[in-house]
């Protein structure tokens, strides 16, 4: 589903990568947890698998669509929720999920299912009227990940989704993760949130220093140890140091 071979990002010239050499397969059906410390190049991976940044070298596949050759392609194969909350303020909340549904062709009567479903899941709805300058921190982040989910596209990026969630709407998120995948399509998923990603994840990449130093299931990971991801991840980010 999701492919990146060799992405290298540095953002000045001879400057150390963010990012060096990164290799990743996230499978159909699976969700795939993205982990690593502050700095450690998550979300300019996650920037340049979405096309938002352009790498220095190696490449980015998405449903067999490669970025590079069809930017558009590609993107119509994933949704994102990033970690910020930049949308358009002065739209209602309703105009920018038909502004979301309109850039992916979603007709009318979809649209109109699947919105009603998100913001009566999120607890949202009677605030679709309103500009979206007038939400609260987590209203906007469920807002953000109602239009993502709106196109239902093959693969969802979600960086850091559960930030500014309450514990309901982030629990009915990972059900809507889960149902997802059940249907063959594929997550990738970053989080500081260990136990979470222990819980929620089929497999889990960890990122340090901009190389990815371990993928693998947790039983993977754990080498026969009966250890938490916490606890592994501890020691595989100190090693690296």
């Amino acid at each position: 589903m999701l492919k990146l071979e060799g992405l290298t990002k540095a953002y000045a010239r001879g400057a150390k990568p963010a990012v060096d050499g990164v290799n990743l397969h996230v499978r159909r059906g699976e969700i795939f947890g993205f982990i690593g410390p502050n700095g450690a190049g998550k979300t300019t991976t996650i920037k340049m698998l979405c096309g938002i940044l352009v790498p220095d070298a190696g490449r980015v596949e998405i449903n067999g669509v490669d970025m590079a050759r069809d930017p558009i392609g590609a993107k119509r194969n994933f949704c994102y929720v990033p970690d910020v909350h930049d949308t358009y303020d002065r739209l209602t909340g309703q105009e920018y999920l038909n502004f979301i549904a309109d850039v992916y062709g979603v007709d009318t009567k979809t649209r109109q299912e699947r919105a009603a479903k998100y913001l009566e899941m999120f607890e949202i709805a009677d605030a679709a009227g309103e500009q979206i300058k007038s939400y609260s921190h987590g209203m906007k982040q469920k807002l953000l990940i109602t239009a993502a989910l709106l196109p239902a596209p093959p693969l969802w990026v979600l960086d850091e989704p559960m930030t500014g969630l309450d514990p309901k709407s982030a629990a009915l998120l990972k059900d809507e993760m889960r149902a997802h995948t059940a249907e063959g399509n594929s997550v990738f998923f970053s989080t500081h949130v260990l136990d979470v990603a222990e819980r929620l994840c089929d497999r889990i990449g960890i990122i340090n220093d901009g190389h990815l130093i371990a993928v693998g299931t947790l039983d993977e990971l754990r080498g026969g140890k009966n250890e938490s991801l916490e606890s592994l991840f501890l020691e595989l980010t100190d090693d690296e140091r």
